[in-house]
């Protein structure tokens, strides 16, 4: 599953974002996610219960912040500013998966140690079974986190899984702009791209 997401992901065209800062006292972020689900049951012997969780940072590389700043949704961004469209239609070519939202918005960092996100609904995620949050936090580094859960309405036939089972993903990382980061799950998963919102490379560049 992982390597055939990698040659999708691999594959994409990329073209940053481009917004404006509305408080140039405020860093500004744009954000574009991809969620998708598996469509079919994918190899055998998946633990299609687990919670996918982890942090890819060191350890020590962040300390918690004393401040207590918590990111705030700016705007949502249109269609013509997606830069995972590509992706997306990739991910949907292959009949392995099933994109089942494409979002994106802008907004300023929690403070790190936080852990404070914006949930579903704030970022217009109107998807049945879908609950959680996204955060990015800002240190020394900026992270993005996923917390996560689905309850898949239809999970694909094969997989030992009842309809309405829970799957969550719990996983934070450190982003670098114009990377696209995957976050893993046996059941579903999300494609996100960190841009900055001012000061982006124009597209094509």
């Amino acid at each position: 599953m992982r390597a055939l997401l990698l040659c999708i992901v691999a594959l994409g065209l990329w073209l940053p974002a481009a917004s404006q800062q509305p408080n140039p006292a405020l860093p500004t972020y744009n954000i574009e996610i991809v969620i998708f689900r598996a469509a079919t049951a994918l190899g055998g012997g998946e633990n299609w219960s687990a919670e996918a969780s982890g942090r890819s940072f060191l350890s020590g590389e962040e300390s918690a912040s004393a401040g207590a700043q918590v990111g705030q949704f700016l705007r949502a961004l249109p269609q013509s500013q997606f830069q995972l469209t590509d992706i997306a239609s990739k991910l949907r070519s292959t009949g392995v998966y099933v994109p089942v939202a494409h979002v994106a918005w802008s907004q300023t960092p929690s403070a790190w140690g936080t852990r404070a996100g914006l949930s579903v609904n704030q970022l217009g995620l109107n998807v049945p079974g879908l609950a959680g949050t996204v955060s990015l936090e800002r240190g020394q580094y900026l992270h993005l986190g996923m917390s996560l859960s689905y309850a898949m309405p239809n999970p694909p036939a094969g997989i030992g899984a009842a309809p309405g089972t829970i799957f969550t993903l719990n996983e934070s990382r450190r982003v670098r702009f114009y990377e696209r980061n995957y976050y893993d799950h046996p059941a579903f998963g999300v494609i996100a791209l960190v841009t900055p919102a001012q000061g982006a490379r124009p597209p094509g560049r």
